[in-house]
């Protein structure tokens, strides 16, 4: 018999023992809803989070069952993910941001038998558990007392439960690979949203993907603010990528203003972070109003959504800041690619980086792209043309939960995200725009991407949406719609001339309009949606 490698299955209870074993003194720094400071260390968490394990057997949760999380990100939220998957069962992670409908069918849906939950959504469960019968126990991870939220379900002090926990013999790890570890619903901009189940295999494997060098290329020496919430794809994998390697976690909790945000960056030393671009663009604002500047603060990634020009020069031009431009789904648990300077521009001045830093940058790998036109012929990877983008890998959904949406996969396995985009023949990859948000005027192609981060790069505005209205000639044009920084005024005659020379002529929007907001989805993302029902009830006139 042939000499073979030990089986030892990718389960994330070995990140947990790893991580308390050899960093079980590396702290994990959390801000509480009151807004004091906790501090533990890697050892006594995930000690913790073996009694959590014990403490979900005694209510009955076996392997396999769906245990919900609704929590901002600290210490307890981890012991809960780690205590869920350690013995076999799966951490199913509620956006609170969410639509009280939408909470009320992914609860169903996902079948789940018990919520763990910070106490200030005790309202919002109020509301939505007397249509979800399959859960039968809420935990309140930090109750002054005990809040009323209905009959019939038995309410528990998390404190409590995990303190008369008994861990001994409880089941942790020992399972398949394979075995399901946590459960993400897609925010549901079209239709219901669809669960991803995530394998202990796969979460394993994309926390090592995600901390090679030319992705986050965290080690024990960072310090990583984790202000992605826990329940946005995985808090972009950090929660299993920093325990990993030993790296000092600084959870936030709901306080993600820049204030805030840089009051956590200076007191722990954070080194690395990660977010949405409106969470960076807050913390820009707060540095050039303040005077102040981050002392050890050397990359932050950015994705969600495509990063705008003006806030990766303003964080290195600035501060010295390294801006990690990422790309990714939380079908793609959700790592898709990273823009960590190449070999060929190491050294090169910044302005000739600028032109990759605008990109999506490169897979990693376990990570394949490919591009199709809409009859689904290849489109070359010329760095020029156009098409859908498809992915596969260790780290990509096979299929939706329930078997919903089957027709975003091919029969090879390619799915398609529904993103347009290019790719160069490195492997460089930019987005052009959301297939549902690019603009077709006169059988050409507008994105509404490049036009949007160039109008965010004018002084006075914060935030800029570009969506297409219906026109008799064209069929589709762009309308611009800015939302002015407080005490600016923004004119269309101005944006048009900060675009001009940016942009194609024939991408010059037909209308600039100020508004007071732009809507924000779920995970921060601009909703276009919304605009778009807004602009059908002529709240932006109408074009030609």
């Amino acid at each position: 018999m042939l000499g073979l490698m030990q089986d030892w299955p990718l389960t994330v209870d070995k990140i947990a023992d790893h991580a308390a074993r050899w960093h079980g003194e590396q702290r994990i720094t959390s801000r509480l809803a009151d807004g004091s400071i906790t501090r533990q260390g890697f050892a006594e968490t995930f000690a913790r989070a073996r009694r959590v394990s014990a403490a979900l057997r005694s209510l009955g949760v076996g392997p396999g069952d769906r245990v919900a999380t609704m929590a901002w990100n600290h210490a307890k939220h981890l012991e809960t993910w780690y205590g869920t998957m350690g013995m076999g069962a799966v951490c199913h992670t509620l956006n609170p941001r969410l639509f009280t409908e939408q909470l009320s069918w992914i609860v169903n849906h996902a079948e789940d038998r018990a919520i763990v939950a910070d106490a200030q959504f005790a309202p919002l469960l109020a509301k939505i558990l007397p249509d979800c019968p399959t859960v039968r126990d809420v935990i309140f991870l930090d109750p002054a007392e005990l809040p009323p939220i209905g009959d019939g379900l038995r309410v528990h002090r998390y404190d409590e439960l995990v303190a008369a926990a008994d861990p001994t013999g409880v089941i942790w790890g020992g399972f398949d690979e394979r075995t399901a570890a946590g459960l993400c619903y897609t925010s549901g901009t079209t239709g219901n949203p669809k669960g991803v189940l995530y394998s202990h295999r796969s979460n394993f494997l994309h926390a090592l993907m995600s901390l090679q060098a030319d992705v986050f290329a965290l080690s024990a020496s960072d310090v990583a603010l984790m202000v992605v919430p826990m329940f946005h794809a995985n808090s972009w994998g950090l929660a299993f990528a920093a325990p990993a390697v030993g790296a000092k976690l600084v959870m936030p909790g709901a306080q993600l203003d820049g204030a805030s945000l840089f009051e956590l960056i200076e007191a722990e030393g954070v080194t690395f972070s990660a977010a949405v671009p409106t969470v960076w663009q807050g913390l820009l604002t707060y540095l050039r109003e303040s005077g102040s500047r981050p002392t050890r603060l050397r990359k932050v990634a950015i994705g969600g959504s495509a990063c705008p020009e003006a806030l990766i020069r303003g964080f290195w031009d600035e501060y010295g800041v390294e801006v990690i431009h990422a790309w990714g789904m939380t079908e793609l648990s959700p790592i898709g690619s990273a823009s960590v300077i190449p070999l060929e521009l190491q050294g090169q001045p910044y302005e000739n980086t600028v032109p990759f830093r605008l990109t999506q940058g490169r897979p990693p790998i376990g990570v394949e792209m490919q591009l199709s036109d809409d009859e689904n012929r290849d489109v070359p990877h010329d760095g020029r043309a156009v098409g859908r983008l498809k992915v596969r890998g260790f780290a990509v959904a096979a299929s939706y939960m329930g078997g919903d949406g089957q027709a975003a996969w091919d029969e090879d396995g390619w799915f398609d995200t529904g993103d347009i985009a290019s790719l160069a023949p490195d492997g460089t990859m930019r987005i052009t725009d959301r297939a549902k948000d690019v603009i077709k005027s006169g059988g050409e192609w507008i994105s509404s991407i490049e036009i949007e981060n160039i109008a965010v790069g004018h002084p006075d505005v914060a935030v800029a949406a570009v969506i297409g209205m219906p026109h008799p000639k064209w069929d589709e044009r762009p309308v611009l719609l800015i939302q002015p920084r407080p005490g600016c005024t923004v004119d269309a005659h101005g944006i048009r001339g900060h675009l001009e020379g940016r942009i194609a002529k024939w991408w010059m929007p037909d209308a600039v309009v100020a508004v007071e907001s732009i809507p924000l989805g779920a995970t921060g993302k601009i909703d276009k949606k919304a605009l778009r029902a807004d602009a059908e009830r002529g709240r932006f006139g109408t074009l030609g």
